[in-house]
Protein backbone atom coordinates (compact mmCIF):
# COMPACT_ATOMS: atom_id res chain seq x y z
CA UNK A 1 0.00 0.00 0.00
CA UNK A 2 1.39 3.43 -1.00
CA UNK A 3 2.22 6.32 1.23
CA UNK A 4 -0.76 8.49 2.15
CA UNK A 5 1.14 11.60 1.01
CA UNK A 6 2.09 10.21 -2.44
CA UNK A 7 0.45 8.34 -5.32
CA UNK A 8 -0.78 4.72 -4.83
CA UNK A 9 1.85 2.01 -5.14
CA UNK A 10 1.89 0.48 -8.60
CA UNK A 11 4.37 -2.40 -9.18
CA UNK A 12 4.11 -1.93 -12.96
CA UNK A 13 4.93 1.78 -12.86
CA UNK A 14 8.01 2.24 -15.18
CA UNK A 15 9.12 5.39 -13.34
CA UNK A 16 8.98 3.86 -9.85
CA UNK A 17 12.65 2.82 -9.72
CA UNK A 18 13.83 6.19 -11.05
CA UNK A 19 11.85 8.07 -8.41
CA UNK A 20 13.16 5.85 -5.60
CA UNK A 21 16.74 6.31 -6.86
CA UNK A 22 16.38 10.08 -7.05
CA UNK A 23 14.85 10.41 -3.61
CA UNK A 24 17.28 8.05 -1.88
CA UNK A 25 19.59 10.00 0.53
CA UNK A 26 23.27 10.04 -0.37
CA UNK A 27 25.40 8.59 2.43
CA UNK A 28 28.43 10.56 3.63
CA UNK A 29 31.59 8.68 2.66
CA UNK A 30 34.54 8.81 4.99
CA UNK A 31 38.19 8.25 4.18
CA UNK A 32 37.94 4.54 5.08
CA UNK A 33 34.56 3.71 3.55
CA UNK A 34 35.74 2.45 0.20
CA UNK A 35 38.41 2.30 -2.42
CA UNK A 36 36.64 4.66 -4.84
CA UNK A 37 38.74 7.65 -3.80
CA UNK A 38 42.09 5.93 -3.64
CA UNK A 39 44.41 4.74 -6.33
CA UNK A 40 42.84 2.78 -9.10
CA UNK A 41 43.00 2.16 -12.81
CA UNK A 42 43.24 5.44 -14.66
CA UNK A 43 43.58 7.41 -11.42
CA UNK A 44 46.74 8.67 -9.76
CA UNK A 45 47.33 9.13 -6.10
CA UNK A 46 46.53 12.68 -5.07
CA UNK A 47 45.60 14.72 -2.05
CA UNK A 48 42.19 14.10 -0.50
CA UNK A 49 39.48 16.64 -1.12
CA UNK A 50 38.48 19.01 1.67
CA UNK A 51 35.69 21.50 2.22
CA UNK A 52 37.87 24.47 1.23
CA UNK A 53 39.22 22.90 -1.92
CA UNK A 54 40.46 25.54 -4.38
CA UNK A 55 41.11 28.08 -1.62
CA UNK A 56 44.14 26.61 0.13
CA UNK A 57 47.80 27.01 -0.72
CA UNK A 58 48.34 25.65 -4.22
CA UNK A 59 51.46 23.84 -5.34
CA UNK A 60 52.52 26.87 -7.41
CA UNK A 61 52.88 28.97 -4.27
CA UNK A 62 54.62 26.47 -2.04
CA UNK A 63 56.94 28.11 0.44
CA UNK A 64 55.85 31.61 -0.61
CA UNK A 65 53.12 32.22 1.91
CA UNK A 66 50.62 33.14 -0.83
CA UNK A 67 47.04 32.01 -1.10
CA UNK A 68 45.87 29.75 -3.92
CA UNK A 69 42.59 31.65 -4.23
CA UNK A 70 41.95 32.77 -7.78
CA UNK A 71 42.39 36.55 -8.43
CA UNK A 72 39.57 38.21 -10.36
CA UNK A 73 39.95 41.77 -11.61
CA UNK A 74 37.25 44.09 -10.43
CA UNK A 75 35.84 45.93 -13.50
CA UNK A 76 34.46 48.68 -11.26
CA UNK A 77 37.78 49.43 -9.59
CA UNK A 78 39.11 52.93 -10.29
CA UNK A 79 42.30 53.37 -12.30
CA UNK A 80 45.29 53.94 -10.06
CA UNK A 81 47.80 56.53 -11.26
CA UNK A 82 51.42 55.35 -11.27
CA UNK A 83 53.29 56.49 -8.20
CA UNK A 84 56.23 58.84 -8.85
CA UNK A 85 58.92 58.43 -6.22
CA UNK A 86 60.78 61.29 -4.58
CA UNK A 87 64.01 60.10 -6.18
CA UNK A 88 62.49 60.57 -9.63
CA UNK A 89 61.35 64.09 -8.73
CA UNK A 90 64.60 65.07 -7.01
CA UNK A 91 66.19 66.17 -10.27
CA UNK A 92 63.25 68.42 -11.11
CA UNK A 93 63.30 70.64 -8.02
CA UNK A 94 65.84 72.90 -6.43
CA UNK A 95 67.51 71.77 -3.24
CA UNK A 96 67.82 73.72 0.01
CA UNK A 97 70.68 75.81 -1.37
CA UNK A 98 68.63 76.86 -4.36
CA UNK A 99 70.70 74.97 -6.93
CA UNK A 100 69.24 72.39 -9.29
CA UNK A 101 70.53 70.20 -12.13
CA UNK A 102 68.54 72.31 -14.57
CA UNK A 103 66.26 75.30 -14.47
CA UNK A 104 62.51 74.96 -14.30
CA UNK A 105 61.19 78.45 -14.85
CA UNK A 106 57.90 79.31 -13.14
CA UNK A 107 54.93 79.62 -15.48
CA UNK A 108 51.50 81.15 -15.20
CA UNK A 109 48.81 78.83 -13.87
CA UNK A 110 46.23 80.05 -16.38
CA UNK A 111 46.56 80.97 -20.06
CA UNK A 112 46.14 84.55 -21.15
CA UNK A 113 42.91 85.62 -22.79
CA UNK A 114 44.76 85.67 -26.10
CA UNK A 115 45.58 81.94 -25.82
CA UNK A 116 42.63 80.56 -23.84
CA UNK A 117 40.25 80.79 -26.81
CA UNK A 118 42.33 78.25 -28.75
CA UNK A 119 42.41 75.54 -26.02
CA UNK A 120 39.72 72.89 -25.68
CA UNK A 121 38.39 71.98 -22.18
CA UNK A 122 40.27 68.69 -21.67
CA UNK A 123 43.63 70.17 -22.67
CA UNK A 124 46.25 70.84 -19.99
CA UNK A 125 47.95 74.21 -20.37
CA UNK A 126 51.73 74.15 -19.89
CA UNK A 127 52.86 77.63 -20.85
CA UNK A 128 53.18 80.34 -23.49
CA UNK A 129 56.19 82.32 -24.64
CA UNK A 130 56.70 85.48 -26.66
CA UNK A 131 59.61 85.55 -29.04
CA UNK A 132 62.90 86.97 -27.81
CA UNK A 133 63.33 90.73 -28.07
CA UNK A 134 66.01 90.11 -30.71
CA UNK A 135 63.05 89.52 -33.04
CA UNK A 136 62.53 93.31 -33.00
CA UNK A 137 66.10 94.23 -33.87
CA UNK A 138 65.48 95.17 -37.52
CA UNK A 139 62.34 97.27 -36.94
CA UNK A 140 63.96 99.12 -34.03
CA UNK A 141 67.16 99.82 -35.97
CA UNK A 142 65.11 101.11 -38.92
CA UNK A 143 63.14 103.37 -36.58
CA UNK A 144 66.29 104.79 -34.98
CA UNK A 145 67.96 105.35 -38.36
CA UNK A 146 64.81 107.00 -39.77
CA UNK A 147 64.63 109.32 -36.78
CA UNK A 148 68.19 110.58 -37.23
CA UNK A 149 68.10 110.81 -41.03
CA UNK A 150 64.64 112.36 -41.41
CA UNK A 151 65.18 114.63 -38.42
CA UNK A 152 68.36 116.01 -39.92
CA UNK A 153 66.68 116.31 -43.35
CA UNK A 154 63.67 118.13 -41.91
CA UNK A 155 65.90 120.62 -40.08
CA UNK A 156 67.98 121.23 -43.20
CA UNK A 157 64.91 121.78 -45.37
CA UNK A 158 63.37 124.11 -42.80
CA UNK A 159 66.47 126.31 -43.02
CA UNK A 160 66.12 126.43 -46.78
CA UNK A 161 62.55 127.72 -46.49
CA UNK A 162 61.17 124.70 -48.34
CA UNK A 163 58.02 124.07 -46.34
CA UNK A 164 56.50 121.42 -48.60
CA UNK A 165 59.57 119.15 -48.49
CA UNK A 166 59.81 119.58 -44.74
CA UNK A 167 56.20 118.43 -44.38
CA UNK A 168 56.91 115.38 -46.58
CA UNK A 169 59.93 114.45 -44.42
CA UNK A 170 57.85 114.68 -41.24
CA UNK A 171 55.03 112.58 -42.70
CA UNK A 172 57.55 110.01 -43.89
CA UNK A 173 58.97 109.80 -40.35
CA UNK A 174 55.45 109.21 -38.95
CA UNK A 175 54.89 106.44 -41.49
CA UNK A 176 58.13 104.71 -40.47
CA UNK A 177 57.25 105.02 -36.79
CA UNK A 178 53.78 103.59 -37.49
CA UNK A 179 55.37 100.61 -39.21
CA UNK A 180 57.72 100.08 -36.23
CA UNK A 181 54.76 100.24 -33.82
CA UNK A 182 52.93 97.66 -35.94
CA UNK A 183 55.91 95.31 -35.76
CA UNK A 184 56.11 95.70 -31.99
CA UNK A 185 52.39 94.96 -31.63
CA UNK A 186 52.73 91.94 -33.90
CA UNK A 187 55.61 90.70 -31.71
CA UNK A 188 53.48 91.13 -28.61
CA UNK A 189 50.62 89.01 -29.98
CA UNK A 190 52.95 86.33 -31.36
CA UNK A 191 52.95 83.37 -28.91
CA UNK A 192 54.43 79.90 -28.79
CA UNK A 193 52.13 77.64 -26.75
CA UNK A 194 52.73 74.23 -25.17
CA UNK A 195 50.01 71.92 -23.83
CA UNK A 196 49.96 68.24 -22.88
CA UNK A 197 48.70 67.39 -26.38
CA UNK A 198 50.25 69.80 -28.90
CA UNK A 199 52.45 72.78 -29.66
CA UNK A 200 50.99 75.89 -31.30
CA UNK A 201 52.06 79.22 -32.73
CA UNK A 202 49.50 82.05 -32.76
CA UNK A 203 50.32 85.34 -34.49
CA UNK A 204 48.80 88.18 -36.46
CA UNK A 205 46.82 91.26 -35.47
CA UNK A 206 44.21 91.73 -38.17
CA UNK A 207 44.56 88.29 -39.79
CA UNK A 208 45.06 85.69 -37.05
CA UNK A 209 47.11 82.61 -37.89
CA UNK A 210 47.06 79.48 -35.73
CA UNK A 211 49.50 76.64 -36.54
CA UNK A 212 49.70 73.49 -34.45
CA UNK A 213 51.32 70.05 -34.32
CA UNK A 214 50.25 67.15 -32.04
CA UNK A 215 53.03 65.94 -29.77
CA UNK A 216 52.38 62.33 -30.79
CA UNK A 217 53.27 63.21 -34.40
CA UNK A 218 56.59 64.87 -33.60
CA UNK A 219 59.24 62.46 -34.85
CA UNK A 220 62.24 64.76 -34.46
CA UNK A 221 62.88 68.04 -32.69
CA UNK A 222 65.99 70.16 -32.42
CA UNK A 223 67.01 73.71 -31.69
CA UNK A 224 69.85 75.78 -33.09
CA UNK A 225 71.79 78.60 -31.44
CA UNK A 226 74.21 80.94 -33.13
CA UNK A 227 77.03 82.48 -31.06
CA UNK A 228 74.84 85.56 -30.61
CA UNK A 229 71.93 83.33 -29.61
CA UNK A 230 74.03 81.61 -26.97
CA UNK A 231 75.14 84.98 -25.59
CA UNK A 232 71.60 86.41 -25.50
CA UNK A 233 69.82 83.10 -24.75
CA UNK A 234 67.57 82.56 -27.77
CA UNK A 235 67.37 79.97 -30.53
CA UNK A 236 65.43 78.47 -33.43
CA UNK A 237 63.29 75.34 -33.04
CA UNK A 238 62.85 72.85 -35.89
CA UNK A 239 60.06 70.25 -35.65
CA UNK A 240 59.78 67.25 -37.96
CA UNK A 241 56.74 65.04 -38.46
CA UNK A 242 57.26 61.85 -40.51
CA UNK A 243 59.48 63.72 -42.97
CA UNK A 244 56.60 65.85 -44.27
CA UNK A 245 56.33 69.60 -44.63
CA UNK A 246 54.16 70.98 -41.86
CA UNK A 247 52.56 74.34 -41.15
CA UNK A 248 54.53 74.41 -37.90
CA UNK A 249 58.12 73.45 -38.67
CA UNK A 250 60.55 76.26 -37.88
CA UNK A 251 60.01 78.72 -35.03
CA UNK A 252 62.67 81.41 -34.81
CA UNK A 253 63.91 83.52 -31.90
CA UNK A 254 62.37 81.61 -28.99
CA UNK A 255 63.72 82.53 -25.52
CA UNK A 256 65.42 80.05 -23.17
CA UNK A 257 65.69 77.35 -25.87
CA UNK A 258 67.30 74.75 -23.59
CA UNK A 259 64.58 75.11 -20.96
CA UNK A 260 61.87 75.07 -23.58
CA UNK A 261 63.41 72.02 -25.29
CA UNK A 262 63.42 70.10 -21.99
CA UNK A 263 59.82 71.06 -21.30
CA UNK A 264 58.63 69.78 -24.67
CA UNK A 265 60.63 66.55 -24.43
CA UNK A 266 59.45 65.95 -20.87
CA UNK A 267 55.86 66.46 -21.96
CA UNK A 268 56.36 63.95 -24.76
CA UNK A 269 58.07 61.20 -22.75
CA UNK A 270 57.33 61.82 -19.05
CA UNK A 271 53.88 63.45 -18.77
CA UNK A 272 53.25 61.73 -15.42
CA UNK A 273 56.34 63.37 -13.92
CA UNK A 274 55.09 66.76 -15.14
CA UNK A 275 51.71 66.19 -13.48
CA UNK A 276 53.38 65.09 -10.24
CA UNK A 277 55.70 68.11 -10.15
CA UNK A 278 52.96 70.63 -10.94
CA UNK A 279 50.65 69.03 -8.38
CA UNK A 280 53.31 69.24 -5.67
CA UNK A 281 54.06 72.87 -6.54
CA UNK A 282 50.33 73.67 -6.27
CA UNK A 283 50.13 71.97 -2.86
CA UNK A 284 53.15 73.90 -1.61
CA UNK A 285 51.66 77.17 -2.85
CA UNK A 286 48.40 76.44 -1.01
CA UNK A 287 50.33 75.58 2.13
CA UNK A 288 52.25 78.89 1.93
CA UNK A 289 49.00 80.82 1.43
CA UNK A 290 47.47 79.07 4.44
CA UNK A 291 50.46 79.90 6.59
Amino acid sequence: MGSPSGPPFDPDDPDRERRERDTEPIPRIGPDDGPDYGAGPGLSDGPSLSDDVGYGDGPGYAGQGRSGRAWIRDPDAAYQQPQISEDELAGLRADATGSAPRRVLPLEDEPSSLVARYLFPTERYRGEWKRHWIHLTNPLLIGVAATFVLGYLAGFLAGQAVGALTTIAVLLWFAVMGWVAWKVADWWYDRFILTNKRVMVVNGIVTRKVAMMPLVRVTDMKYEQTPTGRALNYGTFVLESAGQEQALREIKNLPNPNELYLRVVEEMYEPQAVEARLGKEADEAKADDGA
